[in-house]
């Protein structure tokens, strides 16, 4: 099933949701290889497994197997980091910032695609979860690559979209 196809599930009262995918989908500010990464790895970043499985089935045959495994690669490391960073941001005590974090991020490194790319995955997923430290991080390295704001904007469109779909079709 197509994520289109996954939209189409959702009841009456998120008939913005679908609309709002419809437009993503035919949204041609980025590439496709780009944007579909994007969509996977909010997919895999929404933790919905039925999502997972529609964008799975969105992407196949689509992406390289290198840009596939990134996009899953960059919701995974997310799952983490947005949890460490974010409490480290939150907490009222400085010292957590001054901690190594210890966690391994070999992933970051070694994604194999371009870095713009990972990082926008990164900060999509960040945005899914909340993690404002995340997200100025990633930021600040997208326009540090000569990313455009309305780039940005467009992944986290895609997160914001890809999070409600998750979470309206989780409440059926």
């Amino acid at each position: 099933m197509s994520l289109k196809q996954f939209a189409e599930t959702l009841p009456d009262y998120a008939k913005d949701l679908r609309l709002n995918l419809g437009s993503i989908l035919s949204d041609q500010l980025m590439g496709d290889e780009r944007k579909l990464a994007l969509l996977l790895s909010c997919a895999h970043g929404s933790g919905y497994r039925p999502l997972v499985a529609a964008a799975e089935a969105e992407v196949e045959g689509k992406l390289s197997d290198q840009v596939a495994n990134a996009a899953r690669g960059a919701a995974a490391v997310m799952a983490m980091n947005n949890v460490y960073y974010r409490f480290v941001h939150l907490a009222s005590n400085a010292e957590y910032g001054k901690l190594p974090a210890r966690l391994r991020m070999n992933f970051i490194g070694s994604h194999g695609i371009a870095k713009d790319d990972f990082e926008l995955m990164s900060l999509a997923v960040s945005a899914m979860n909340g993690c404002g430290m995340c997200i100025d991080s990633h930021e600040r390295v997208l326009l540090e690559h000569g990313v455009k704001p309305d780039t940005i904007q467009s992944a986290v469109r895609i997160a914001a979209v890809m999070k409600a779909i998750a979470t309206v079709h989780a409440t059926l």
